[in-house]
């Protein structure tokens, strides 16, 4: 019958709730919501996150939400968001009033006073906002509260005594204090991830306290002290997850984590300025289920340390060596000879790992699927043949900066590697033509980044646009032989291009921009910043030409009064004077 409500009549609660669990956007969700009441009230019944700015009256804003939504178990808080009080267009004055009241109530609570006059600590979450959560949230699992300056320590311990069912804690730029985290030890016996990055306020008390408390459920924690090591090595033995950014610690402390967290599975040590090969041997020795390993500035590591992890850690898939200028050839060599199931390796600002370490890795590693080489001076050609040729299951490769590297090798990876989706060779000088053509003839690529390789020029990119259909990010910024014909064969070859840089493309003009844009139409991002070619036609081309533009970065001059009125928040100027 005409005008019959057939899906509340037949569908129960359930139902509906499972079909509002499955919508993928926020977007969606609000448009049920508006259908009808008990839209409404599902709705808020099927949301189980959030995620809220902790500026602009949080303490308001958590009260308001936790009487909405009572199913809630993770919410986002950061300092950095900014949010409002949602106002609802159509409500009633009655209800707005109430509203009106109910901020004022709140701000007089803050400040004492009916003025307006308050301070700026409104604007951030406090300890009442924390409270307030904690009693409206009762489910809760999951909680980040990203550099929110204004809780302390008797915030947390609310926090903890309240939402005992609390699994992952993200404190990052808090000031925590050793009674919030000893409190949160205490009583949250299920915590099983705790991230302490920049944390004011906290020693090794603290630590020691919560490792005593949740030590037997805690599997991840990012950075902590000495002392605290010592601590958590003991007290936490289904640690997984260890992330540690500390000049003090030392030797004892790593010898520690090898000796007792037999099950961890990603280790990252970044700036450490006392320990030595010594700590490493006790990990290689003791960690044999260890997966994931960054040293980053870990400055007297050597190939000694890096051999005991090989030996000892074969399960190793992912490697990161930052900036650990004594770690070189022999080192890396251990890890192709021991590691046969790493899928990752990054080497950055690596100067003494040359071609031989990238060989062996070549012959032992045939599961290698991303490569990432920043700054490595002493690898060539003859290191990246190797990869291409043993590692054919590639998928990323990215270079910056190794000027050793040139048409050889690329040619390798083209011939090789016809996984290879991602490829990044953002200046390196001895990268040209004869390259791409190899890899647009043997790979399809999605992603493409050339910046800075002043070699290549339009036949380069032809052979791309019309070897890779499913490009959808393109980077030929700062490459000076590069012209309208490489644009007209894009438009032509990659309908799917979604994101493209031009600029300080010089030879490009508004003939081949409007080739790109024509036959581009997902377009949604466009670089072209100190390309002399273009003008306001073409920009003003790419702004109307392109509905699914979303961001065009051009000079403020070139920017017409229409094509400003048409592209609304489209644009953004790089360099606002010229």
């Amino acid at each position: 019958m005409r005008g019959h409500d057939r899906i509340n009549t037949w569908l129960p609660d359930e139902v509906i709730l499972e079909i509002f669990r499955r919508l993928d956007s926020k977007a969606s969700r609000d448009a049920c919501s508006l259908v009808c009441r008990r839209w409404l009230t599902l709705e808020r019944l099927s949301r189980t996150t959030l995620r809220i700015g902790a500026s602009g009256s949080p303490d308001l804003f958590v009260k308001l939400l936790s009487r909405r939504f009572a199913n809630v178990k993770s919410i986002h808080i950061d300092e950095r968001l900014s949010v409002s009080i949602p106002v609802q267009h159509g409500r009633r004055r009655g209800d707005q009033s109430k509203l009106s009241a109910l901020q004022l109530h709140y701000l007089t609570e803050k400040t004492g006073s009916e003025d307006g006059q308050f301070q700026s600590e409104s604007y951030c979450l406090s300890d009442s906002g924390l409270n307030a959560l904690a009693d409206g949230f009762s489910k809760l699992e999951k909680l980040s509260l990203i550099w929110c300056s204004n809780i302390s320590s008797l915030g947390l311990m609310s926090l903890a005594q309240k939402c005992l069912h609390l699994k992952s804690l993200d404190l990052q730029g808090c000031y925590v204090g050793d009674q919030g985290l000893a409190a949160v030890g205490k009583v949250c016996n299920q915590l099983e991830d705790l991230n302490l990055r920049f944390c004011e306020g906290l020693t090794d008390t603290g630590l020691v306290d919560l490792a005593h408390g949740c030590g037997k459920s805690l599997k991840s924690l990012e950075f902590i002290h000495n002392k605290g090591v010592h601590a958590v090595a003991q007290g936490c033995p289904l640690l997984r997850v260890l992330k540690l950014q500390c000049i003090n610690v030392t030797d004892e402390a790593l010898v520690a984590v090898g000796n007792r967290c037999l099950s961890l599975e990603l280790l990252a040590l970044y700036s450490f300025q006392q320990f030595t090969d010594k700590g490493l041997h006790a990990v290689g020795k003791g960690c044999k289920k260890l997966k994931n390993l960054t040293l980053s500035d870990c400055y007297f590591l050597s190939d000694m340390g890096l051999e005991a992890i090989a030996t000892g850690c074969k399960e190793l898939t992912h490697l990161e060596i930052n900036g650990c200028h004594n770690i070189g050839t022999m080192g890396l060599e251990s890890i192709g000879k021991f590691c046969r199931n790493l899928t990752e390796l990054a080497l950055l600002y690596c100067q003494r790992i040359g071609n031989l370490a990238l060989l062996e890795v070549g012959r032992g590693c045939k599961s290698l699927q991303a490569l990432h080489l920043v700054d490595c001076s002493s690898i060539g050609d003859d290191a990246i043949c190797s990869i291409a040729e043993g590692c054919q299951n590639l998928k990323k490769l990215h270079i910056r900066r190794c000027y050793k590297i040139g048409n050889n090798g690329i040619v390798a990876v083209g011939e090789h590697c016809n996984s290879l989706t991602e490829l990044s060779l953002r200046f390196c000088d001895r990268v040209g033509d004869e390259a791409l053509i190899s890899i647009g003839q043997g790979c399809s690529l999605q992603h493409l980044n050339v910046s800075g390789c002043h070699q290549i020029g339009d036949a380069g990119i032809m052979a791309i646009a019309k070897g890779c259909p499913e490009l959808n990010y393109l980077d030929v910024s700062v490459l000076q032989n590069l012209g309208d014909q490489a644009m007209v064969e894009l438009g032509k070859g990659c309908p799917l291009l979604k994101d493209v840089v031009l600029s300080h493309c010089r030879q490009i003009t508004d003939v081949g921009l409007s080739h790109l844009v024509k036959n581009c139409r997902m377009l949604e991002s466009c670089h072209m910043v100190y390309c002399p070619g273009i003008t306001a036609a073409g920009v003003a081309t790419v702004v109307s030409g392109c509905a699914s533009i979303k961001k065009v970065m051009v000079e403020k001059w070139k920017v017409s009064e229409r094509t400003k009125r048409r592209a609304g928040t489209v644009i953004s100027y790089l360099c606002v004077d010229l």
